[in-house]
């Protein structure tokens, strides 16, 4: 059975786009941001970034989606975290899509914008 092994972000800016997800705090390698850069979770779950250059050279026919079709969600240790990462994210200058709230499934929840329009969620139970 294939196994789910990497989402891919297709980025307007990969210097912007790589800032926002070391916010959320991933350890993104700061040196080879070109066409593409990978990120390798502790358990091996791969997230990929890659320009709409290189996706325009793979596939001529590539055109930018519209529309929100997928959300990444970013665990978080606790409630705390959950506001403290939203704060830190709108604070350097990003979207919040919606605040800190606690939500009826019993998790405190947020969710911010990426620098293309991707809705991220930060989440942890109460």
């Amino acid at each position: 059975m294939a196994q789910p092994d990497l989402v891919g972000i297709v980025v307007r800016d990969m210097a912007s786009s790589l800032w926002f997800y070391r916010l959320l705090g991933l350890d993104i390698p700061q040196d080879g941001a070109d066409d593409h850069v990978e990120f390798v979770t502790p358990g091996g779950f791969r997230i990929a970034w890659d320009t709409q250059a290189l996706m325009k050279s793979l596939d001529p026919t590539w055109v930018e989606p519209v529309g929100q079709r997928m959300t990444l969600a970013f665990k978080c240790d606790n409630a705390a975290e959950v506001d403290l990462l939203y704060q830190r994210v709108v604070q350097s200058g990003y979207q919040g899509h919606k605040a800190p709230w606690d939500a009826f499934w019993g998790q405190r929840y947020a969710v911010v914008v990426d620098p293309d329009g991707n809705l991220i969620d930060l989440f942890a139970g109460l």
